[in-house]
């Protein structure tokens, strides 16, 4: 298999390693596996990737902009903030203080526009090869019901309308119905679940259009420049809430990276996403438990190769006490899935820097097997 590293530089305004540091890192991961491409982002400080481009291309190795669309913006940027159907500012999730899972209007010109205008000012003199694109959904239940009966803001209103959906019935019919208004009759692990609402499955439908219809316009964006276009996507099973439909959003992009994290306690965990939205809705119908761990990893595998476009399974290799609860047993039984399933390859996430020793020997003895 080929392996791509994800490498965090820093959010725009820290950086969290000198280039010496990075290129140590993937010089002593890529003399022991095959690795493709590296994802890096988004620290603005140009040297870390103007050093770092010339060792990967020295080395062969494509270097890619890990850039994020509907969140982390509004530090830099002015942001059109999401509401959700009542008016209202969505929470933060819970123990995610910071302004990073602040998100943006998913509708809104002036966010797509920011987008591209971060690029060219702080980036396209770097020598990127592609783009990585995070941050390509609405809220989750991570921030509850009112993170996914998002965006309700006038603009989305009006988009939403031209779709057919008339958001202010959306809202009634919640405020009618509360947890019913999230009866499933099905839920594959795909995530094409059906509600038994009519209005409130084809809200969720058209949330899916629009962010597909954002991302494939800023994708463009790129690709007219001669760029590669990845795509950070949540896993199959929790994906359509956030406004992630596979079959749409993966239309017009090189790669997606589905984020098949089962060991992260935090916003995109499949386990931790799922956890929220039993959460904070006990008296919805038909949401049965996933399947478990190994058997889980086997759907999403299953389901996310159900694109037009070369997928790059994800998982985590960093470590972290209270998030991200790793080890070398764990990354040897998802990478030996994701070869025995014929993907080309694997993305190392999130931050190769952070990966001990023996997880980066469990991928080894995996690339040599």
């Amino acid at each position: 298999m080929k392996y791509i590293l994800q490498v965090f530089s820093g959010s725009w305004k820290t950086t969290n390693y000198r280039p010496e540091e990075i290129i140590q890192a993937i010089g002593r991961i890529a003399s022991r596996i095959p690795v493709e491409k590296v994802i890096i982002g988004w620290s603005t400080d140009p040297s870390v990737y103007r050093e770092t481009g010339r060792f990967l291309h020295e080395s062969g190795i494509q270097m890619l902009l890990w850039l994020p669309v509907f969140a982390e913006n509004g530090e830099i940027s002015r942001q059109d903030e999401a509401l959700d159907l009542f008016g209202n500012n969505i929470p933060l999730p819970a123990g995610n203080e910071g302004a990073g899972f602040r998100f943006g209007c998913f509708s809104s010109r002036n966010n797509i526009q920011t987008v591209k205008d971060n690029f060219e000012q702080y980036f396209s003199g770097c020598g990127f090869d592609g783009v990585f694109l995070d941050r390509i959904r609405s809220q989750s239940f991570a921030s509850g019901v009112s993170g996914v009966l998002s965006c309700g803001c006038e603009r989305c209103r009006k988009t939403f309308g031209n779709r057919g959906v008339d958001t202010g019935a959306v809202r009634e019919l919640y405020e009618r119905t509360g947890d019913s208004f999230f009866d499933v009759s099905s839920f594959p692990m795909n995530g094409a679940f059906r509600l038994k609402e009519p209005l409130a499955q084809r809200f969720f439908e058209a949330k899916g259009e629009i962010i597909a219809e954002a991302v494939h316009e800023i994708t463009r964006f790129f690709q007219d420049r001669g760029m590669a276009v990845g795509l950070d996507l949540f896993a199959p099973a929790v994906s359509r809430f956030a406004g992630q439909n596979y079959s749409l959003i993966a239309k017009s992009t090189d790669f997606i990276k589905p984020m098949l994290y089962r060991r992260t306690d935090a916003p995109a965990g499949i386990g931790y996403e799922y956890s929220m939205l039993l959460r904070h809705l006990p008296g919805a119908e038909g949401w049965n438990p996933l399947p478990e761990d190994k058997a889980l990893l086997e759907t999403q595998l299953e389901a996310a190769g159900e694109v037009p476009c070369a997928v790059y399974p994800g998982i985590e290799i960093n470590y972290d006490e209270q998030v991200v609860r790793t080890d070398a047993e764990y990354i040897t039984e998802s990478l030996a899935a994701i070869r025995d399933r014929g993907y080309e390859g694997a993305v190392l996430c999130w931050d190769v820097m952070r990966a001990p020793e023996e997880h980066i020997r469990a991928i080894q003895e995996i690339a040599a097997d």
